[in-house]
């Protein structure tokens, strides 16, 4: 099979993703995320507020992890399909777990036994959504999963930190790092070459004329965060690795890799520093490395917990 016969759907790809984000998730950050909720259970439901929210992946691993019980769940993202995927979705999803799922306007109830949660689902560009809840709306707990990698950070986080609580939680996860790695190699020179330039389209992405990517922001948050008057309580490595096993790949992730593959093609198509027909050919060979499965892939990322303290001033810019 070659490229030419695979239909790319990006909310098949957040879905194949999400048994590669299961593995990667750095468990010690989960745990020091997940005693730092217990503490703070009241009467009250946990307010939660996740951007980029795709199609709900984080929402039914928080809940098939047992973090979250009682809550009141806002999740956003831009694009339409991945909201309407994500309503539809996360009720199949709770009905086969046993929940009663009831939809309402803005996305839906989920109850069973004690376990309450009422989810917001919208679509909405992020800057929109903090400019209309500012001074309106409060969050105890800010979820963004494999998303701050991919805007300006400084300026999206002492935007984001406005709209939690004092003392707020924020949980950032596979942030990238600055590497990649595919094997078997190709061929050594070419192979470095495309992803060194794949990692440099990141640092060069822009929305609006702004900076939108940093391809070490792992890295990049410890400062970022300090700056913005946040405290990290817990850090680690959240790397994916896909590898074949017995010559197949674990549920859909040979998909995922397919469209890693199809990024990479997106994003240095007809690049000045790369041999077109070259590229083309390097390209087609590593779908072929998939089907045969062959293809072995890593990135490396980070994942963060921590809170935010109201009275540090941050500003932005």
């Amino acid at each position: 099979m070659t490229s030419n016969n695979l239909e790319w759907s990006f909310t098949r790809y957040l879905a194949s993703k999400k048994s590669v984000d299961d593995r990667a998730l750095n468990r010690l950050v989960w745990d020091v995320l997940h005693a730092a909720v217990a503490s703070r259970q009241t009467g009250s439901p946990l307010q939660v507020l996740e951007v980029g929210a795709g199609i709900g992946t984080m929402i039914e691993r928080l809940i098939d992890w047992g973090l979250l019980r009682r809550a009141s769940y806002t999740a956003i993202d831009l694009d339409v399909g991945n909201i309407a995927c994500a309503r539809e979705r996360l009720s199949e999803w709770a009905e086969r777990r046993g929940f009663l799922a009831s939809f309402h306007q803005q996305g839906l109830n989920l109850v069973q036994g004690k376990k309450r949660l009422s989810l917001h689902l919208e679509a909405i560009d992020l800057h929109d959504f903090i400019q209309r809840e500012q001074g309106r709306s409060k969050w105890d707990l800010l979820i963004a999963h494999a998303f701050l990698d991919l805007v300006n950070v400084p300026q999206t986080l002492a935007a984001l930190f406005q709209l939690l609580n004092q003392d707020g939680l924020f949980y950032f996860t596979v942030n990238f790092d600055g590497l990649t790695v595919l094997e078997p190699v190709i061929d050594v020179e070419l192979d470095e070459r495309i992803l060194q330039l794949y990692h440099r389209s990141m640092d060069e992405r822009r929305v609006a004329g702004e900076p939108s990517g940093d391809s070490r922001a792992g890295r990049h948050l410890f400062t970022m965060l300090k700056h913005a008057g946040a405290e990290i309580i817990a850090a680690g490595a959240s790397d994916w690795v896909v590898f074949p096993y017995g010559g197949t790949y674990a549920e859909d992730e040979a998909y995922f890799l397919h469209f890693i593959i199809h990024t990479i093609h997106n994003a240095l198509v007809d690049h000045p520093e790369l041999d077109s027909d070259q590229f083309a050919r390097w390209i087609e060979q590593r779908h072929t490395q998939i089907e045969r499965g062959e293809l072995v892939y890593l990135a490396h990322q980070i994942d963060f917990c921590g809170k935010f303290t109201a009275g540090t001033e941050t500003t932005s810019t």
